[in-house]
């Protein structure tokens, strides 16, 4: 539970490298994550190159830390492999959130960049790191050794919690 409550957006980075130990636990993590009918329609690539990194932050608005990253991944839903039309874009978020949690409990920082659906983004990361047309790039998590601290927010808010029927919270 710690890296779950711990775990924070960090968009500042040291220059110390992430290992590709590191990267490959990250990734684990990833497929790890349930999917629709076990499908398991995703794909990963890892960015290390700076001028690659750097392209990205021409066309994505909010990835400016990719300056800084130590390395990034990008997250893909292959729909060649669904067998379940649609759930690609679950089974990619699922494995996501594995993987920001993976990085935290590493003593990484990583932030969760959204792609997809804006056409504008997929179509540009498509372009550049030559994704097929059946592969389409969910998002983009940063990856680098914290050059900033967050503390813990307490996100809880029990007047989101329903019982039984929308608005009741009778038990």
């Amino acid at each position: 539970m710690d890296a779950i409550f711990k775990r924070r957006s960090i968009r500042k980075y040291t220059d110390q490298p992430v290992s590709e130990e590191q990267i490959e636990k990250v990734i684990r993590a990833g497929m790890a994550a349930p999917s629709a009918g076990n499908q398991q329609p995703w794909h990963f690539i890892v960015i290390d190159d700076r001028n690659i990194l750097l392209d990205i932050t021409r066309f994505h608005p909010y990835s400016q830390m990719l300056k800084e990253a130590g390395c990034a991944i990008v997250v893909c839903g292959d729909t060649s492999l669904e067998r379940h039309k649609g759930y690609w874009v679950q089974d990619c978020s699922a494995a996501t959130q594995n993987m920001l949690l993976a990085a935290c409990e590493l003593g990484l920082g990583s932030v969760w960049l959204g792609v997809y659906p804006r056409e504008d983004r997929v179509e540009a990361l498509q372009k550049l790191l030559g994704i097929p047309e059946n592969v389409i790039p969910l998002c983009i998590v940063s990856l680098g050794y914290p050059a900033e601290q967050k503390e813990p927010v307490d996100r809880f808010n029990p007047s989101r919690i329903h019982r039984n029927k929308w608005g009741s919270t009778q038990k």
